[in-house]
Order: structure tokens, then C-alpha cells, then sequence
């Protein structure tokens, strides 16, 4: 669906070729009457802050989980700035004390509408591990204090938003809201929840990196048009009455006849004419019949909606929760994507969840537009000298690009920022590290990181516009690197030598995951990388060593990643210096077993890589891996109740430890479940006191809990690494942070 643009409001587009027709650029809106207020230094957080930048009142108000930092990595500040720059008053509200609305009046009530975000991280995945454990910080507080926000900070925070003022349109959005856009499965909860938008009773939802929607709708609203009669925003979700349609000429079909299922399980008809459920009823209702299309003729794309099953029958079907979860991945290219619907039961009947196609990705104009804001590149005053552990982490890096073509099932990041590559100009980015040179307190002339979801994708873009907008691929770069895909590591080689020439500059380092698949491509590239932006150690995710779960994870081979670190020790030698590759592996993912586990703990013993943070699965909202986790079935093809592929899922406690046990053989605390399990395998001949065993059969004093008992304190599994082979650092461990 297009975009209506306004009359009045568009200017000559900056970069037209790359926009399709209707679209506007995010600068060729007039600006609204308030821009003469001009820029403030941090967007306010107070009554006396408006007042002394001459307001009555705010246009719009974010409210975020996190502590307002007024720097584009963070997403209230970017957006803040972005409707700033169109002329808006922008207030921030951050994090509020959720327990009654009082906070959420503290600005008073917006005019056009309140925006709301959980932060920069889904609220549930900052405050639990992987274990459902909580967490004793907060990267995103000020002093890393815990619990400064709620579970599920959307929906809360979207409430309290409508009781403080009833008649203000509220809108959700960030991670949280677009990673819960439909009905999806619940680690927390271990449940099949609604679509965060009828829960938050939120007006509409904005998801994936939303600035196009975003300007657009607060112009419109500003313009006088009612909320609930917009519908026709790119990126956008809503609540509809069933069957609606945009208008004539549109058709819907269903997803079961476009990725065919099987023959179904009977459920409740969702359109049956029933009495209204309660809210946790398994049982759909509707007002009336609905006709879905199930013809084979070809229908125009841009006017097709593709209902998916009901949330009433997700809840209860595994096949038909991971057709929905295929079929929404597969509806996530902007250039042929089609509408989705899904009816959600409640407690006044039913209701359809309508989903707009995905946004139009940024041009480069406009990238550099969205970063070349005027942001103060600091906490807000109000913080004092707290120290915020994510600003400290970013305040030196920059971002020179989003979006993720790799399509890996355990990430959220292709499903929130897209497939399609969105850089910066090389101009914009080296005024931003002279910015950081100038402006930031602290500078030793250290660029900590210039990267974005991936280290080296910069520029990458298939090499045909029109193959691109038709592709339906889940990745670009797995089974195999497409032949369509440019992986020319030219621009970014070009902009790594520019960055560091800058005067004041002494180091640029790359602290972004490299991809490893696309680096070995270029010599060129491997070799700059290596001899100039590594402080020591580069990290690089494999994530595992054996077939089965690299498939599932969809990451190139192990022998990719080997062929990489040859090529990292011969141009560390070459450079005369000492350099460790970080790898980074995921314990306990879906088609992972214990003899794939035992494998890599061998293949890390083989290579003198002794771990020290590890990481376990952690299913996420809406990712391929998480479908697999709930449903034991595989999204990446075809899901069939015949056929399907069939997914081995580690799900219970002691399997899981078992699986991290492995990546951490080393510790002694872990032995006595590693004696165990390899019995249990046949794998006996791996306990003992040799360099060829894994976990010696002695148990040092005070470890291991009961099965620990008195033995000689000499240390096993320390093999002396082949030549070629990236050591074990000083100190002997690698460490891995949360991912």
C-alpha cells in the first residue's frame, strides 16, 4: 500500500530514484507552525523546561523505559529530534512511575498524541536471562539501578497513557511493540499471547524503524484527520471490524492457500456467529461470515490482504502457529509484500489486527538527515553524574548503517529493521566522528566502533533493483551467498582509512560483529581490518561447529569461520602483532543435541578456547528459532502436518544447563553433569586424566556440588594449541557478553 501524501507538503524528493512514487522523502514535509520555538538543548522533561523554552504545551510526548540520552543511538532521542526538525514541541517522559497515571500528566496533555516505547530493549528481555532469572541491573538506568520499569512496559505504560487523558491517541512502537505486532509465543509466560496492540488498547502501532510513518501520521493528525481514519501507512498496525477492507478492488486470500499447511485440525469457526468469550476463551467469534478468496488467479499484490489463522487457533495449533510465523517472514520485503490480517478474540467480539506492508527503507539523503539532527550527544542534565552503562558503551561508536540481510532465526534485528541495507553517506559519517572529536567530554581520540547490526555490510545491496523488490528469500546470504548480492568491501575499506585520518583521531576500532562469510570475499578488506582496527581482540559468532543447528540457525559452516581465521593469524603476523578472535556460540538452540553440544566442546577443547560468559537460547518474540522452540516444527520450509520437518527442542532445565555445561567444560563446577551425561552417551572413554579426555575424573574440593571430593590440583584441558590456531588469551578465558 502507498502512502496518501498530503496536498502541499511535498517538495522535489532528494533522492528520487530509490523512493516509489507517492513517497515522501522525511524532508519535503512543510514544517509545522511550532518550529519557530527553534531547537531546544535536551527535549524536556519538565514543566520549568517547557517554560523556559517558551511552551504551553507539547504537540507530542515519548515515553520510554529508558533514561533519555540525547544521542541518535537511542531511539527517543532520534525520533524526538526528528519530529523537532518538522516543527513539532516534543516532550520526554522517562521511565515513569508506572503505578498511577500521575507521571504520565507530568507534561501535561499532549495535542496530537503520546508516543510509547518500552526502550531499547524488549522490557521482558532486559530484565530476565535466558534462565527467566532476573537481572540485577539495567544498562539503560542511570546507575544501572533494576527495576525502574515494568514487565511488558508497552502495554503499561499505553494504559496509563489513556488514563491520564482518555481522548489522546496513543501510539506504540520500538522493539518491543514491533517485535509483538502479531500473535506470538511467550518465553516468560510459556504461552501464545495476543498482538500487543488490542492488550495496550493502543490506537495504532508502529513497527520496524518507523521515521516515514512516524512524520506522516503527526502531520496528518496535526492537519485535523481523526486517528482511526488513517489506514493507509506503510508500517503500521491497527485495530479493524471484521472483514474490513481498505476499499473496492481489494481481494483477501488465506494463508493456507498460499503456504499450504495441510489438511487442518477442526477448530471453532473464527467466523462463526457465537456469544462473546472472555478474554482467555480458546473459542473465536465474529459479527457475520467473511468470503476469503482461495482462486489461483493472479491478484494484484499492492490490493490483497492474507488473513492469517486466528490468534484463537495459534494459541492451540503448533502446525499453524509456525505457518503464520513462515508466512509472516515471508511477507517482509517492502517491495512485495502484501497486507496481513489476523482476527483476535475479545471480550466486545471479534476484531481484525490489520498489518500494513513493511516500511520503505531510508535512502542515504535521508539517513544522513535522521543522524545530522542536533543532538546533545549526552544524558539530559537531570541525571547529574549518574553513570548510565549503555551511554558509557556507545558515547564513542558510530553508526554508520541498519538493517541485516543474514536472516539469522535466533536474531530479532532482520525482523525489525528489515533485510534491505540502509547506510549513511562517508560524509555524514566522518562529520560525526569530528562531532564526537569536538563535543564529547572524555574523547581520547579512540572511535570505539563504526558499525551497526554487522560490522561489514555497509553499502551491500542486491545488484538489480527490480530482482531485489520480487525476492522472497529468507537470506541473502544462506544456504549460499546470492550471485544477485554486491559484497564489495570497497566503500567500507574507503571509509575506514578516511576515519582514521582524520586529525585527532589516533585509533578506529570495530567493535560490530564482523560476518565472516562476506569478509573472506575480500583479502582487501580482511587485511585493513585486521592490521588497523582491532585493539586486540575482534569478535565473530559461528555460534556453533556442526551442521544440525547451523542449518537451523541458518550461519554459514565452520569451515567458513576457519578459513577467516586463517586469514586474521596471517595478517596479525604479518602486522607483527598479537591478536585473539572472540567467538561467540549459543548453547541449548533448536535441532541442537547433546552429541552436537559435545562436539563443539570437543572443537573448543582442539583449539585452546576456554569460555567465560556463555550464552543459551533465549526465544524472542516473532524470530523463525523461537517458532521452532514453541512448536518443535521448522518455518524455513514448507510447514506440513504430513511432511514438516521435525525440530528437536531443548526445553527442560537440566538439558539446558547440560548444554551451556558443555561450552564451559572447563569449570570444574560443571563435571559432575559432564561425567553424567557422557555415561549416558556412551562417551566414557572422554572422562580421565589425559589430554585427550574432556573433564578429568577427579573432582577438586568444594566444587561440584555433592559429587565433589578431594584430588590433585593439576590443571587438565589446557592443550597447547596447533600453529595457526588463534590461542587462548593472557589470563586463559574469552569472555561473552548478553546477546
Amino acid at each position: 500500500m502507498k502512502s496518501t501524501q498530503r496536498p502541499g507538503h511535498a517538495r522535489t524528493l532528494r533522492d528520487a530514484p530509490a523512493l516509489p512514487p507517492g513517497v515522501s522523502a522525511l524532508d519535503s514535509y512543510r514544517p509545522y507552525w511550532a518550529k519557530r520555538f527553534g531547537t531546544a538543548p535536551f527535549l524536556p522533561m519538565s514543566r520549568a523546561e517547557m517554560e523556559a523554552l517558551g511552551w504551553d504545551s507539547c504537540d507530542v510526548i515519548l515515553v520510554t523505559g529508558d533514561a533519555y540520552i540525547d544521542h541518535p543511538s537511542f531511539g527517543m532521542a532520534l525520533v524526538g529530534r526528528l519530529l523537532e526538525a518538522h516543527g513539532f514541541r516534543v516532550g520526554i517522559i522517562s521511565q515513569p512511575d508506572w503505578k498511577s497515571a500521575e507521571d504520565f500528566k507530568a507534561l501535561g496533555k499532549p495535542n496530537l498524541f503520546y508516543g510509547v516505547t518500552a526502550g531499547n530493549m524488549d522490557s521482558m528481555v532486559n530484565r530476565y536471562t535466558s534462565d527467566r532469572k532476573i537481572r540485577s541491573d539495567d544498562a539503560y538506568t542511570p546507575d544501572a539501578a533494576p527495576d525502574k520499569r515494568p514487565d511488558r512496559a508497552v502495554v503499561v505504560y499505553a494504559q496509563r497513557c489513556r488514563e491520564a487523558y482518555k481522548n489522546v491517541p496513543v501510539i506504540i512502537g520500538g522493539i518491543e511493540a514491533s517485535l509483538r505486532r502479531i500473535a506470538h509465543y511467550d518465553y516468560w509466560s510459556d504461552t501464545v499471547r495476543r498482538s500487543v496492540l488490542p492488550d495496550s488498547k493502543a490506537d495504532m502501532l508502529l513497527y520496524g524503524n518507523a521515521e516515514r510513518a512516524l512524520v506522516a501520521l503527526a502531520h496528518r493528525l496535526a492537519a485535523g484527520e481523526p486517528i482511526d481514519t488513517i489506514r493507509d501507512l506503510r508500517g503500521t498496525a491497527f485495530m479493524a471490524p471484521p472483514g474490513w477492507l481498505p476499499g473496492t478492488g481489494w481481494a483477501e486470500v488465506d494463508s493456507t492457500q498460499v503456504d499450504t499447511p495441510g489438511p487442518l485440525i477442526r477448530h471453532a469457526d473464527p467466523y462463526a456467529m457465537q456469544a462473546a468469550p472472555g478474554p482467555e476463551s480458546t473459542e473465536a467469534t465474529t459479527v457475520h461470515p467473511i468470503r476469503l478468496h482461495k482462486q489461483k488467479e493472479r491478484l494484484d499484490r499492492g490490493r490483497t490482504v492474507v488473513r492469517l489463522p486466528a490468534y484463537e487457533q495459534v494459541k492451540n495449533d503448533p502446525v499453524l502457529y509456525a505457518h503464520a510465523s513462515r508466512t509472516l517472514h515471508l511477507e517482509s520485503n517492502p517491495g512485495n509484500a502484501r497486507a496481513l490480517v489476523q482476527a483476535h478474540g475479545e471480550r466486545a467480539g471479534l476484531r481484525d489486527l490489520w498489518l500494513n506492508p513493511p516500511p520503505w527503507p531510508l535512502t542515504t539523503p535521508e539517513m544522513d538527515y535522521v543522524y545530522g539532527l542536533p543532538y546533545a550527544r549526552a544524558p539530559h542534565p537531570a541525571y547529574g553524574s549518574a553513570k548510565i552503562p549503555a551511554w558509557e558503551m556507545i558515547r564513542f561508536s558510530v553508526n554508520i548503517m541498519r538493517g541485516c540481510f543474514g536472516g539469522c532465526t535466533f536474531c530479532s534485528i532482520t525482523e525489525h529493521e528489515g533485510r534491505i541495507i540502509q547506510s549513511r553517506s562517508e560524509e555524514s559519517v566522518l562529520h560525526e566522528i569530528e562531532e564526537i572529536r569536538d563535543k564529547t567530554p572524555g574523547f581520547t581520540g579512540i572511535i570505539s566502533d563504526i558499525g551497526g547490526p554487522t560490522a561489514n555490510m555497509y553499502r551491500m545491496a542486491c545488484k538489480d533493483a527490480r530482482i531485489e523488490s520480487a525476492c522472497r528469500r529468507l537470506s541473502c546470504v544462506f544456504p549460499d551467498i546470492c550471485e544477485n548480492l554486491n559484497t564489495s568491501h570497497a566503500a567500507l575499506v574507503q571509509l575506514y582509512r578516511k576515519a582514521r585520518s582524520l586529525p585527532g583521531i589516533k585509533k578506529v576500532l570495530i567493535g560490530s560483529g564482523v560476518r565472516y562469510d562476506l569478509a573472506v570475499r575480500s583479502p582487501e578488506y580482511v587485511k585493513e581490518l585486521v592490521t588497523h582496527h582491532v585493539g586486540g581482540y575482534l569478535k565473530i559468532a559461528p555460534e556453533h561447529t556442526e551442521e544440525g543447528p547451523l542449518a537451523h540457525m541458518m550461519k554459514p559452516g565452520i569451515g567458513t569461520y576457519e578459513r577467516f581465521k586463517r586469514m586474521f593469524d596471517k595478517y596479525s603476523r604479518e602486522a607483527g602483532m598479537e591478536q585473539y578472535l572472540i567467538p561467540y556460540f549459543i548453547a541449548a538452540h533448536p535441532g541442537t543435541t547433546d552429541r552436537d553440544m559435545l562436539q563443539l566442546a570437543l572443537w573448543l577443547k582442539e583449539n585452546g578456547f576456554r569460555l567465560d560468559q556463555v550464552q543459551t537460547f533465549l526465544p524472542t518474540p516473532m524470530a523463525l528459532a523461537t517458532a521452532m522452540y514453541h512448536t518443535a516444527r521448522n518455518p524455513l520450509h514448507p510447514v506440513s502436518r504430513r511432511k514438516g520437518e521435525d525440530v528437536g527442542t531443548v526445553r527442560g532445565g537440566r538439558q539446558r544447563k547440560l548444554h551451556k555445561a558443555f561450552l564451559r567444560y572447563h569449570d570444574a563446577e560443571n563435571w559432575p553433569l559432564l561425567r553424567e551425561a557422557l555415561k549416558e552417551m556412551g562417551r566414557a572413554d572422554l572422562i580421565g586424566n589425559g589430554k585427550r579426555h574432556l573433564v578429568p575424573a577427579w573432582q577438586p574440593a568444594g566444587t561440584g556440588g555433592q559429587d565433589a571430593r578431594k584430588g590433585p590440583q593439576k590443571r587438565f584441558g589446557a592443550r597447547t594449541p596447533k600453529p595457526g590456531v588463534t590461542r587462548t588469551p593472557p589470563g586463559g578465558r574469552l569472555k561473552q557478553g548478553r546477546k
